[in-house]
């Protein structure tokens, strides 16, 4: 695109006014989600399908790819516009129904069932989506994320029309400071204040990153919002460099999110094609390009002085602070990092006010938090509630509880540097404050749903399999303090475990907290410590009764059924896939020690307890 057709604020008006009839007179559309999520079920085939049928059938139906709907588990989900009507788990066979409904009646078969098997078609009256609050997710499955007219048409770039010509940089700073949003990367450091910071901090040269380095299992809200709306994020980026007075930007992202890289490279290409990104943008004066550096998956490099030792081309390893970034960051220079959810907030609040953000959430967590929901849950999926909502509501009426007959034992917070929640303080509000007291952390957002079988010893032992392999090495605490954990951890479920063990685990975890460099090894015992504190009995039970009450622990297990608890149904026979489950209908069932392999299928058929 020559110079001449690039934006300048009137232009950008136009457009989004353009966009927006062309949206209104549009025939009937099949949004279908592209996340990688629906991509891992299917959606890729099923679009290629609806396309082929659409123009089969005259061309009167338009097909738009989306980003993540939400809806994980039910994918590929597809919604008809206009109607909002929500087809689940669609298939390539089903393309043509499916085209055919556009605009008349739904597709039965297609539709979201209750718990109770009624039929339900709108969208609104679906509790996963009725009781949400999309406002970071506000173009969740409404745009196509490779077409910058869509976002445009949804008021993108205006944010940042209003910040370059209606504010001044400390106005930009100020309302961020009003609106209270706080860091959505784990931290909760207040974003306002942060970039106050490096806006008074001297220096020609500053940098605006941003941490799209999501590595918590069981973590995908930052990888959806990229898939999603790319632009949100670069329009968030534009409003930090305008409030700080920098000209420079990386996107730090994990190499193993091609798609996002794939969307966040063509949306970058697009905004500079219309004069959104590089010099003299919309015709200000103002000017300021990014690029996206892609990362190797290290955990550690979610710290932002590791990640940017990362961007410098050095090894991605934590430095003390102070100096902080915003004095002293990315090649010495005053930096300012967010993660993807924070930015992604921006363009709102200073569109509409910080005082309008602030309306929602609580006196010290203001707005709303995108969480990724994952478990032992039916609804799997990404989720957007107000600050303030119970855990209860996120996870039995959003998440649809627990599935089976089982209950819920604990909700895990926050991933690897988070805690355990367990069920009777569900009523927890999603809340910095509240979170921390109930011995967890509001993290990046991650929800591990945990049912009564899962062994808290054993998940603990997970957590810290999962940072001591992450530790970059570099101080000792961290390095060798948790190694020494791990050990104690994996000696208990092997029921190798002493009395001393827990004091031990405990001191340890005081001199790890205290003394490591970084926040990975500062929260590092998090996981071990909430389970101490809410689930001791299980680890005494290990230790001093040689038992895993979660049957969970190999080691602990006499791969017995007990006779006076068996129903003779015969599913533990099923679903051993060694032949080792002897069983003849109407008989109870017994296993053939020579031939198990103790590979617990028998203990997660069988929905009475009844083998132990």
């Amino acid at each position: 695109m020559t110079p001449a057709m690039k934006l300048d604020r009137a232009g950008l008006t136009a457009l989004r006014d353009r966009e927006r009839e062309l949206l209104k007179t549009a025939a009937p559309r099949i949004f279908c989600c592209s996340g990688t999520g629906c991509h891992a079920t299917g959606s890729i085939p099923l679009i290629e399908a609806l396309r082929d049928e659409a123009a089969r059938q005259g061309g009167g139906v338009q097909v738009v790819e989306t980003g993540c709907n939400g809806f994980c588990a039910l994918g590929p989900v597809v919604v008809m516009q206009p109607g909002g009507i929500l087809y689940c788990k669609v298939r390539v066979e089903d393309a043509a129904d499916v085209v055919v409904s556009a605009g008349g009646e739904p597709v039965e078969r297609l539709l979201y069932r209750d718990p109770k098997g009624k039929a339900v078609a709108s969208m609104d009256e679906i509790p996963f989506f009725a009781l949400q609050r999309p406002r970071t997710l506000r173009n969740k499955g409404r745009i196509d994320p490779e077409n910058i007219g869509h976002a445009i048409a949804h008021d993108g770039y205006q944010g940042l029309a209003k910040a370059l010509f209606d504010m001044d940089p400390a106005g930009i700073v100020e309302e961020m400071r009003a609106s209270g949003l706080r860091g959505r990367g784990g931290a909760g450091f207040p974003t306002g204040l942060k970039w106050k910071f490096a806006a008074a901090s001297p220096g020609d040269l500053k940098y605006v990153l941003c941490n799209a380095d999501e590595g918590d299992p069981g973590a995908f809200m930052d990888r959806s919002i990229l898939e999603s709306d790319p632009h949100a994020v670069l329009e968030g980026m534009l409003v930090a460099a305008v409030a700080i007075g920098s000209r420079q930007g990386y996107i730090y992202c994990r190499s193993e999110y091609p798609l996002a890289i794939k969307r966040l490279t063509i949306a970058i290409g697009q905004a500079r094609e219309l004069g959104l990104l590089g010099e003299n943008i919309l015709g200000s004066g103002f000017s300021f390009d990014l690029e996206i550096y892609q990362g190797a998956g290290a955990f550690v490099c979610g710290e932002e002085t590791a990640l940017m030792r990362s961007i410098e081309g050095k090894r991605g390893m934590p430095v003390p602070r102070p100096p902080f970034p915003a004095q002293k960051g990315l090649w010495g220079k005053p930096t300012i990092l967010n993660n993807v959810e924070t930015l992604a907030n921006v363009s709102r609040i200073i569109r509409l006010g910080g005082a309008h953000y602030a309306s929602v959430g609580t006196e010290g967590s203001k707005g709303t938090k995108v969480f990724a929901l994952s478990g032992d849950v039916n609804n799997i999926g990404l989720v957007e509630v107000d600050m303030g909502t119970p855990l209860s509501v996120l996870v039995n009426d959003i998440g649809g509880g627990v599935p089976g007959k089982r209950k819920c034992k604990a909700v895990q917070l926050g991933g690897p540097s988070g805690g355990s929640i367990p069920a009777h303080l569900l009523d927890t509000p999603v809340d910095y404050e509240a979170i921390s007291q109930a011995g967890a952390i509001m993290g990046s957002g991650g929800v591990i749903v945990m049912d009564d079988r899962t062994c808290m010893v054993d998940m603990a032992r997970f957590f810290m399999d999962f940072i001591q392999d992450e530790s970059c090495g570099k101080c000792t605490p961290c390095r060798e303090g948790t190694r020494r954990q791990l050990e104690i951890l994996t000696r208990i479920c092997e029921g190798k475990g002493v009395p001393g063990d827990l004091r031990i685990l405990e001191d340890l975890a005081a001199v790890i907290t205290d003394a490591s460099l970084c926040g990975l090894g500062q929260t590092a015992s998090n996981p071990i410590l909430s389970a101490l504190r809410h689930f001791r009995d299980e680890f005494e039970a290990h230790i001093n009764e040689r038992r895993c009450p979660a049957k969970r622990c190999v080691a602990l297990l006499r791969f017995e059924v007990r006779e006076d608890l068996c129903r003779k149904c015969g599913l533990c026979h099923k679903a051993c896939p060694a032949g080792a489950v002897i069983w003849a209908k109407k008989q109870v069932a017994r296993i053939d020690r020579e031939k198990c392999v103790r590979c617990l299928a028998c203990f997660q058929a069988c929905p009475f307890d009844c083998i132990e």
